[in-house]
């Protein structure tokens, strides 16, 4: 997560947080967190993705 944009990263590990305390496992949150934060991350438009 380290080469995401602040705010992409920050919406990630939320996504992240809220898998896991779903009982999802840690690394298929955070890769599902990676995904879903980028997603939300073009559709508002912000250029700087990383």
């Amino acid at each position: 997560m380290r080469g995401l944009a602040v705010e992409v990263r920050l919406k990630a590990i939320e996504i992240a947080n809220a898998l896991l305390a779903e009982g999802c496992d840690d690394g298929k949150a955070i890769r599902i967190g990676i995904a879903k934060a980028k997603e939300w991350a073009q559709r508002l438009g912000t250029k700087d993705l990383r």
